[in-house]
């Protein structure tokens, strides 16, 4: 279905085409205003010699002023083949000696002025000349010679349409171009659509940039980084799906496996016992399924860090260990933490914060023997750092990469686990912009695990607050 919001090509069109039709009104607007100044100053002049001519037939005749015309010579004088003309001679009372009468003329001072009126219903033009003809004796005459405007708006109309229809046709042209011009411009863009439509919903591949505007090279370089980051995300739930299955297995063919040993014992002891078996088996399997969810919860590439907020790193560690006092008790081990002794401000999320701590101390008590000890420290520094020490097997440098991958188990060790806790370390403090190195421990028996946290502005100075 077609969406019905408009097109870049028609906002492009629209934008350019209507600026120009803009300017085409007001050019032509000021064209016929042009037009008409020129038509007038024309026609104008020619009433103005009209008026001048029949001021000369001004005569002083017995201490009056005449007007002398001949028929002939008015004919001659006022003759148009298109406009109608018509004239008055008045005196200095005011009083109409010759001409038309009742011709409207407004009263001026001396000097030639011009005016529009309308006479016998139509539009005219008056040319007002007031003056002292040399043959007057003296006296002071008005002259008014009106014409109707039939030829100034023939002419105008003339000039205003040759200026108007080239730029008419200009624009037109303009706009022609335009379109194609337009088209031309996006197909780049008409050709990205038509690669993106015909792409399999699997293909995750770079799109071609090349040919493509540089306007628009961000957005293909945005949409292919979208693509890496969603393709990671696939390859990761593949991944995770495959792992999981994998995993799985193992689990639910022993679950199997002690049902049916169970289902065979014929006493209570021995069917006990097999539930006994059946147990421990459910419980590792519940174990390892939390694990694996909080590993796709954690998965740097999905999950989200909008949610972070200031937290006291300090309290939280020293809350998440405590959680672990009766099972390292249960399994002789003395477990200790070793606070900052203040607040120490990390901007982080509470939740994932305390999974991270819980699958260190996890790690290290499931692998520390009896009698051994596990430390829990958190040093409030510019960058906070959380270790966590073990009495555990000591782990060679060259396996110390590897141990924070996915079901990577060290060899010769006989703890039970899924291999995915320091997996789930490792995504955490990725989320959290955080480093996790693995180091000898001070005293030379077992590991220390330690975190750094990066530097915040509005960390560094709720810390220095807190010092």
């Amino acid at each position: 279905m077609r969406s019905s919001r408009p097109t870049l090509r028609s906002q492009l069109l629209r934008w350019l085409l209507v600026p120009l039709v803009l300017v085409l009104m007001a050019d032509v607007v000021a064209s016929y205003f042009v037009a008409s100044a020129v038509t007038r100053g024309i026609y104008d002049g020619d009433l103005a010699e009209i008026a001048r001519e029949l001021v000369l037939h001004v005569r002083s005749e017995g201490g009056r002023t005449a007007f002398d015309l001949t028929p002939e010579a008015e004919r001659t004088l006022l003759l148009d083949e298109v406009d109608s003309m018509y004239y008055a001679v008045y005196d200095a009372s005011g009083r109409a000696i010759a001409g038309r009468l009742d011709l409207p003329v407004a009263a001026a001072g001396a000097g030639l002025r011009f005016a529009d009126a309308t006479y016998l219903d139509e539009p005219v033009r008056v040319a007002i000349l007031a003056t002292t003809p040399p043959l007057s004796g003296g006296r002071p005459v008005t002259v008014a010679v009106a014409e109707t405007r039939t030829k100034r708006v023939q002419l105008t109309r003339k000039l205003l349409l040759g200026v108007a229809l080239p730029q008419v046709a200009l624009i037109l042209l303009a706009g022609v171009l335009l379109w194609f011009g337009v088209a031309r411009g996006l197909s780049p863009l008409e050709r990205l659509r038509a690669a993106v439509q015909k792409r399999s919903h699997v293909d995750l591949s770079p799109l071609d940039d090349r040919g493509v505007p540089g306007e628009v090279q961000p957005v293909v370089a945005a949409m292919n980084d979208f693509m890496e980051r969603l393709s990671g995300v696939l390859e990761f739930q593949q991944r995770f799906i495959a792992d999981t299955a994998h995993q799985l297995r193992t689990p639910v063919a022993g679950l199997k496996a002690h049902i049916e040993v169970a289902l065979r014992e014929n006493t209570l002891a021995q069917t006990r016992a097999a539930l006994a078996h059946l147990y421990t088996s459910a419980e590792r399997l519940a174990h390892l399924v939390a694990q694996l969810l909080s590993l796709a919860r954690n998965e740097p590439h999905s999950a989200r860090t909008d949610n972070f907020s200031m937290l006291d790193f300090n309290k939280l560690a020293l809350e998440t260990a405590s959680e672990w006092v009766a099972e390292a008790y249960k399994k002789k081990i003395d477990l200790g933490f070793e606070g900052a002794g203040r607040e120490v401000w990390v901007r982080g999320d509470a939740w994932r914060l305390r999974e991270l701590i819980n699958n260190l101390v996890d790690n290290a008590v499931r692998y520390t023997p009896a009698g051994g000890r596990v430390t829990v420290r958190v040093h409030a520094e510019e960058r906070p750092r959380l270790v966590v020490s073990d009495d555990g097997p000591r782990i060679p440098p060259e396996e110390r990469a590897r141990v924070f991958d996915r079901f990577h188990r060290l060899l010769g060790t006989q703890a039970e686990g899924s291999g995915l806790g320091l997996a789930i370390v490792r995504d955490i403090a990725s989320l959290h912009e955080a480093k996790i190195d693995l180091v000898e421990d001070a005293d030379g028996v077992g590991n220390s695990f330690i975190v750094t946290f990066p530097v915040s502005p509005v960390a560094a100075a709720a810390n220095l607050a807190a010092a």
